[in-house]
């Protein structure tokens, strides 16, 4: 079973239902259907704060993820997927964020492949 903890208040447009929806989605797409992951609303500062302590970059942003047992399950314990951290402030569109976010917890990256993590969100967002 996947366990998606929403951590701050979601967005008005946002509900925690619609959150673990569109997390399911994403994990699904990469064969996995159980593990716990969290989602995190935060301002502005502290995205950027985030963003230039782990990738250097000083401004803020719309979403980070920060994956933790990429690998696979640990024994003794459900899969850790890891966080994603939402800027509503940056984001033009909420439920994009939260699959970006996943799909990046998953092992997927679109700044090295060939279009197919983009495509794969696009196409879970018509769902």
């Amino acid at each position: 079973m996947l366990e998606v903890e929403v951590v701050g208040e979601p967005p008005p447009l946002l509900t925690v239902a619609e959150i673990e929806r569109l997390a399911g989605f994403a994990t699904a797409s990469a064969g996995i259907d159980d593990g716990h992951l969290a989602i995190q609303f935060v301002g502005s500062g502290e995205i950027a704060a985030l963003n230039r302590e782990y990738r250097g970059n000083a401004e803020p942003t719309d979403v980070l993820s920060f994956p933790i047992d990429g690998a696979g399950p640990v024994p003794g314990g459900p899969r850790e997927l890891g966080d994603v951290v939402i800027c509503p402030e940056q984001t033009d569109d909420l439920r994009e964020a939260v699959v970006h976010g996943v799909l990046h917890l998953v092992g997927m990256d679109h700044e090295a492949d060939a279009g197919e993590m983009l495509a794969l969100q696009a196409e879970l967002l018509s769902w």
